[in-house]
């Protein structure tokens, strides 16, 4: 059974895409329909609130940093058990990278490879007859994809949306809809972009009120009518191999960044994952043969962490025998320091030689294409892996050494950006997040 798709994107970012994916999302839910989420590119933030409004885990789809099999494997997975599939866009429509054609990183690449139909989200704060304008640019410069209509956000008034009505139709696309301007549509943010889904206070009650705007505001129906294409089937063997069998996985409001195709991946292939929580002072459980700590924000947990004995013990025992790795804000956790915005540093597990600081935040932010240097939870030495960064965190030590870095990395567009990350022993760490 094919699935159709569509994908919410827009011009640029802030447009209104997260709010317009949610409330569909929760509204076509409402109406007893499979919706599964999907996110273009790296982030891994908006999935969790995708999972919070349908009641179902939401993949990322990355066409730069997933091999072809891998992305069709895991679009094969967000179309499971599905009646639609509701991808969301980052950044605008076609931003991504310099690559070959379909490898780019943008959204329209998603788009084009399914056959999704885009909902182009025109915010129109500023705007009237001009927005059309855009969102015909839009309409033109990707031949591979096609608009199946526009919708409105941020309608100042009435008369308002007639003007920007009145533009669309000049050019022939559809108005499927429209928000007015409500600063409480609003999800609060920090520095990495939304609080995570499990930190936002009455997320249910936020997410039934988009619900009931979207019942609201959009054509509901003619956006059900809009949706094409489909997802491929699901497919076994092209998603990324588990670092072993019994993984123990950190998992609280501190780590928190596991890419959901990752654990996906590792499942299908017999692996199982067993959560335990730093910060409530839990080690990972000796029965387990690998350990990983993903990212999240230990920085706003640091003294917690540093007071948490059993846990910081508990992970230097299990290092003397058993693999460990750490993506960010694990890598920190991993580390000898970490030093919080107010500058108060705190000791950490000291398995690797580095230490970081928030206090003076700098943005690191792309892909990472990582060759590995030796052996080890990854892979074997010259595996090549790519991932994303995006952290304020600054290094207080050395660039490692290369018999002591996980990694050669270049940019996304093959510019040498050195060694990366840390391995000492069975323990290595880097600030990219691993995604193919």
């Amino acid at each position: 059974m094919s699935v159709p798709g569509l994908l919410v994107a827009a011009p640029r970012s802030s447009s209104g895409k997260t709010t317009v994916t949610l409330a569909l999302m929760r509204a076509l839910s409402r109406r007893g329909l499979a919706v599964r989420g999907a996110k273009c590119g790296p982030d891994y933030i908006d999935p969790a609130f995708h999972a919070a409004a349908t009641g179902f885990p939401s993949f990322n789809l990355d066409s730069f940093a997933m091999p072809e099999p891998m992305l069709d494997a895991v679009a094969g997975l967000a179309g499971t058990g599905a009646d639609l599939v509701v991808a969301e866009g980052s950044m605008g429509l076609f931003d991504g990278i310099v690559a070959g054609a379909g490898r780019t990183g943008a959204n329209a690449d998603i788009a084009a490879r399914y056959g999704w139909p885009v909902l182009l989200v025109l915010d129109v704060s500023g705007a009237a007859q001009s927005a059309a304008a855009v969102a015909l640019g839009c309409s033109l410069y990707d031949p591979r994809i096609r608009i199946a209509g526009v919708i409105l956000n941020k309608v100042a008034s009435p008369r308002h949306r007639r003007l920007v009505e009145a533009g669309l139709a000049r050019v022939g696309l559809p108005v499927l809809g429209a928000l007015m301007r409500d600063a409480t549509l609003t999800l609060p943010e920090r520095h990495l972009g939304l609080v995570q889904a499990r930190e936002t206070n009455d997320l249910e009650v936020r997410l039934d009120r988009l619900a009931d705007l979207a019942e609201a505001g959009l054509d509901l129906d003619a956006i059900l009518a809009a949706a094409g294409g489909a997802a491929p089937p699901p497919r076994a063997g092209a998603l990324p191999n588990p670092p072993g069998q019994r993984i123990a996985v950190a998992s609280d409001a501190a780590f928190s960044f596991l890419y959901p195709h990752m654990a996906a991946g590792w499942h299908a292939q017999g692996a199982e994952l067993v959560p335990f929580s730093p910060l409530a002072d839990e080690a990972p459980p000796t029965s387990c043969d690998a350990a990983w700590l993903p990212g999240g924000y230990p920085e706003l947990h640091a003294g917690q962490l540093a007071g948490a004995l059993t846990f910081l013990g508990g992970l230097r025992d299990f290092a003397v025998q058993k693999p460990i790795h750490g993506e960010c804000g694990g890598y920190m956790v991993l580390g000898e320091s970490l030093e919080d915005a107010d500058g108060v540093t705190h000791p950490m597990a000291g398995l690797l030689p580095v230490a970081t600081s928030y206090r003076t935040r700098k943005l690191h932010l792309g892909y990472r294409v990582a060759t590995l240097i030796a052996d080890g939870p990854l892979g074997a030495a010259g595996t090549r892996l790519v991932g994303h960064e995006f952290h304020y965190a600054s290094e207080r030590t050395l660039a490692p050494e290369a018999e002591a870095a996980l990694a050669s990395v270049t940019d996304a567009e093959g510019v040498a950006r050195g060694l990366a990350g840390h391995r000492h022993g069975r323990v290595t760490g880097s600030f990219f997040h691993l995604i193919g």
